[in-house]
């Protein structure tokens, strides 16, 4: 059993699609919110996440955060433990 990995990205988002890029390579299931055109949405995972910006990476209950820090903990071997704890 895995995780539940949701990232909610916009269509022309190039670290969105970096994000979900990452994600696929490694054999991870996500799903996709699109919130660019939804603006109420997008102010949801604004307070939710305390950013700005998309890709936001959940796995579970856990904010990963951006591209970046999922690229990151993917490096360090983290993302792999945090996809096995939160399953």
């Amino acid at each position: 059993m895995s995780a539940d990995v949701v990232v909610y990205s916009g269509r022309l988002c190039g670290y969105c699609h970096a994000a979900k890029s990452l994600l696929s390579a490694k054999g991870v299931p996500f799903r996709e919110v699109m919130v660019d055109s939804d603006p109420a949405l997008r102010r949801e995972i604004m307070a939710r996440s305390g950013q700005r910006t998309v890709p936001q990476i959940w796995i579970g209950t856990t904010h990963v955060g951006g591209f970046t820090d999922l690229q990151a903990l993917a490096r360090s071997g983290e993302l792999d433990k945090l996809l096995q704890q939160e399953a």
